[in-house]
């Protein structure tokens, strides 16, 4: 059996894992995120895509964790989502997230995650891997304002990419997934599963839930 450490406090994430049968150890990245975005941006001259964005990120988080005691696999990942040309990530106040959820009631987005995955069994880093995952998001025409409301209130959309779940209150509200739908609650378990392969490391090894 492999340990898998995830490198995020996201529950969403932890509990896709633990559906999958993997218990991961939970460790806190504490990555400035602003910040990263911000020397991305310097270097290139330009604003990273999306899926550069939250590529880098996931790179960052992941390696930020690994140390001489990390004996596994270590998951790093992070979200962002795209709607009419715009990127955002977590609105973090209820008048950002009202006004998101206004504008793409009735529309369609896609949802970008992050997923760098670094082997770092025996204590060391042997090799690592990552790629992003995109999965389209289709809101529902007929929200109402009141729902929006109420919504928001709830304090769901405020911590999370593009101001809504699919695992959880926002799931009504949301029309139709094209793509993984794992991907959009933060995590594609098929693209973790392959880039986890690629490492050698056979994808049941990390089965440890009952």
């Amino acid at each position: 059996m492999t340990i898998l450490y995830l490198a995020s406090t996201s529950p969403a994430r932890l509990m896709l894992l633990r559906q999958a049968g993997i218990e991961p150890v939970v460790i806190p990245s504490h990555v400035d995120e602003r910040a990263a975005e911000d020397a991305a941006a310097a270097e290139r001259g330009a604003a990273p895509t999306a899926a550069e964005t939250v590529l880098l990120l996931a790179r960052l988080k992941a390696e930020a964790v690994l140390g001489p005691e990390i004996d596994g696999i270590v998951i790093g990942s992070d979200s962002a989502f795209e709607f009419g040309g715009h990127v955002y990530g977590k609105p973090l106040d209820a008048e950002t997230a009202t006004a998101r959820w206004h504008a793409q009631r009735g529309g369609t987005g896609v949802l970008h995650s992050g997923h760098w995955v670094v082997d770092h069994r025996g204590g060391t880093a042997n090799a690592a891997t990552g790629a992003v995952a995109d999965a389209s998001v289709t809101f529902g025409a007929d929200m109402t304002d009141a729902e929006i409301d109420a919504y928001v209130a709830t304090g769901e959309p405020l911590g999370v990419a593009g101001a809504f779940t699919i695992d959880s209150l926002g799931g009504a509200f949301i029309d139709r997934v094209e793509g993984d739908p794992s991907t959009v609650v933060g995590l594609s378990l098929s693209l973790t599963r392959r880039l986890v392969d690629e490492l050698g490391v056979p994808w049941s090894s990390l089965w440890n839930r009952t």
